[in-house]
């Protein structure tokens, strides 16, 4: 490889110390290849500093707070209100997420053949990156740099929160708008409002959680207003209004009432990539139309020499994910795997209480393949282990090729649903068909055990 003047070399760049950057650089340092690994920010990513396991540090705090309220129904007797310290909430929380940062970061600066770099990358070309004074050259270079929370234009300059400014949050706001009924924005509705806030959930469609099927945005809503969560779906002419106690949101051009009021507002409203200060005008590198990076079923980006991984190349937008596109690349280089990313089964969950489980297809999607698609369902009121913990809300939902008996998906709301869907996972990879599972057997009392029963009376899905 031919250098530029004063470059320095590597086998590999790494732009990001998300999930899938620190385990590339093992793979690759492990192969005996010289790589830097170059991080503006905190090491970890969005999972370890704003993402996965602070917010469920705090949902799990959020939880014991809604436990602690219903001792009585089961015979537990507190006396005295169940209080909300949000500076030790916030406390616990910063040391989970603070560990989970270091473990991180002294396993890169420990790495042996890795130059682990803090600075902001920007790229000189397709194979020179520059990072302040020095530039960096390498024949393959790994874009692993995220996303972060979408701002809309109609904030108006009146102060809002993003997810990431949830994590510096140590009092109880009086009442929470949340803008965005999806993943992230039901989660912190639900803790919030568990934490004791008021809290309402404004959307733009016509129900909550609009990628899933119907039945399951109505049963999330029905669950979470039984626990003071108020919600304005169709909201139109969604803008920011300060108010002299906080803020206003206004949520409509026509209905009544045309304006919310507050005392502070959460943006939820989707994810943009970080692409937009890495110098990718003066490289070959194509965007799609919101800025994401286009690559192939291999993760390769239009330049050959440069993938892109996790959350930045929108082909998953999940930790497990991210974690799985590093294991694409690395095999596919060091191994010649042949791994692709379309081999890979969606699988995906949304942590309320109880949570949202989803594999492969849903309703909305076995309609649409064309397929002759048979279902099982059953409600969690019929698992005995959601009946001893009093936590009935949900169902479980199993979808079927009816002419191969191929499992095409499922879904699982309901208490402890997001461990309980891995069983359905499992075998769709395994290529297996619906039989094995219904002949099965599991251990009973447990949540998976009626899965066998689920996909024991199918019937066609309407």
């Amino acid at each position: 490889m031919a250098l530029g003047p004063m470059s320095k070399p590597y086998d590999a760049i790494i732009l990001g110390a998300g999930q899938a950057g620190p385990p590339l650089a093992e793979r690759l340092t492990g192969a005996g290849m010289k790589v830097a690994l170059v991080e503006r920010h905190h090491p970890g990513g969005t999972c370890v500093n704003t993402g996965c396991i602070p917010t469920k540090t705090l949902v799990a705090s959020a939880r014991a707070a809604h436990v602690a309220r219903r001792a009585r129904d089961f015979g537990v007797v507190i006396d005295g209100d169940v209080n909300i310290d949000m500076q030790a909430v916030k406390a616990r929380k910063d040391e989970v997420a603070l560990a989970s940062r270091a473990g991180v970061t002294n396993w890169m600066e420990s790495m042996e053949g890795l130059d682990f770099i803090r600075g902001h990358a920007r790229f000189e070309g397709n194979r020179r990156i520059r990072v302040g004074d020095e530039v960096l050259e390498a024949e393959r270079t790994f874009i692993n740099v995220g996303a972060r929370a979408r701002v809309p234009d109609f904030t108006n300059g009146v102060p809002y929160w993003t997810n990431s400014d949830m994590m510096d949050v140590d009092f109880l706001p009086a009442h929470l708008i949340i803008i965005g009924g999806g993943y992230v924005g039901l989660e912190f509705a639900q803790m919030y409002r568990r934490f004791g806030s008021d809290v309402t959930v404004v959307e733009m469609a016509d129900r909550i959680l609009s990628r899933e099927d119907e039945e399951v945005s109505t049963e999330v809503q029905t669950f979470l207003e039984a626990e003071g969560v108020e919600f304005r779906t169709a909201a139109e002419c969604v803008e920011l209004m300060e108010r002299p106690a906080g803020v206003a949101v206004g949520v409509d051009c026509k209905d009544e009432p045309k304006v919310i009021e507050g005392s502070n507002v959460l943006l939820a409203v989707g994810r943009v990539p970080n692409t937009h200060d890495l110098g990718l005008e003066t490289t070959d590198i194509k965007l799609d139309s919101r800025g994401f990076i286009e690559v192939d079923d291999e993760l390769h980006t239009s330049v050959p020499s440069v993938w892109a991984i996790g959350e930045v190349n929108r082909r998953g937008a999940f930790t497990h994910t991210s974690y799985n596109d590093f294991e694409i690349v690395a095999e596919n280089l060091l191994d010649e795997a042949g791994r692709k990313v379309t081999d890979r089964i969606p699988i995906y969950g949304v942590f309320i209480d109880p949570p949202l489980a989803r594999v492969g297809m849903n309703d909305q999607e076995a309609r649409a393949s064309g397929r002759k698609v048979l279902f099982g369902r059953r409600a969690m009121a019929r698992v005995g282990r959601a009946r001893e913990r009093g936590e009935t809300s949900g169902f479980m939902k199993v979808l079927v090729d009816g002419d191969t008996g191929e499992l095409l998906g499922a879904t699982i709301l309901g208490i402890q649903g997001d461990e309980a869907i891995h069983t359905i996972a499992a075998l769709m990879y395994a290529g297996a068909p619906y039989e094995t599972l219904r002949r099965s057997v599991h251990i009973h009392p447990t949540v998976a055990e009626l899965l066998p029963t689920v996909v024991g009376s199918l019937e066609p899905l309407p």
